[in-house]
């Protein structure tokens, strides 16, 4: 299980990295659940000159992502290589969404907490002040990330689409 919190919460992108393909058989989907969650105690924010994002631990925030479960050892793997050296795969404590509030969190229950994983960027030097925002990346930048035919440089550096 992990707490995605960028590029990731897209399943058609959660599916490219994982499995190769953005659109795989219902079969191989019903293997994953994936629920809003909310991680306190971190900040989602930009990172210099690219698409994605990072969050750093900030007191007094909290960051919206998707909580998901039925990864293998090989999901996770491939989300290492994903995520590359300037994350690091860290245990958070994560509550699930129970229902929905609006953009900026208001009306939003929590429920349950859970133990998760996160990966938490550790070159705060890239950070840009302001939110990532996952809303403009679904219209401007999806379809170079979720593409079937994009590969991800595999040299443990990230992810980097060409």
């Amino acid at each position: 299980m992990a707490l995605l919190i960028g590029t990731l919460m897209e399943p058609r992108v959660f599916f490219r990295v994982t499995q190769g393909i953005s659109n795989p058989p219902d079969a191989i989907k019903a293997l994953y659940t994936f629920t809003p969650a909310v991680l306190h105690g971190y900040c989602r924010h930009r990172v210099q000159g690219e698409d994605y994002p990072a969050i750093i631990p900030e007191d007094g925030q909290s960051v919206l992502g998707v909580f998901v479960t039925g990864l293998t050892d090989a999901n996770v793997s491939k989300l290492e290589q994903f995520e590359g050296s300037e994350y690091d795969r860290e245990a958070v404590t994560l509550k699930l969404v129970v229902k929905a509030g609006d953009a900026k969190g208001e009306g939003q229950v929590l429920g349950e907490e859970r133990s998760s994983t996160a990966y938490v960027f550790n070159n705060p030097d890239r950070v840009e002040k302001g939110e990532w925002d996952f809303e403009h990346f679904r219209k401007e930048k999806l379809s170079t990330w979720a593409r079937d035919e994009i590969f991800f440089s595999e040299d443990g550096d990230g992810a980097q689409p060409f």
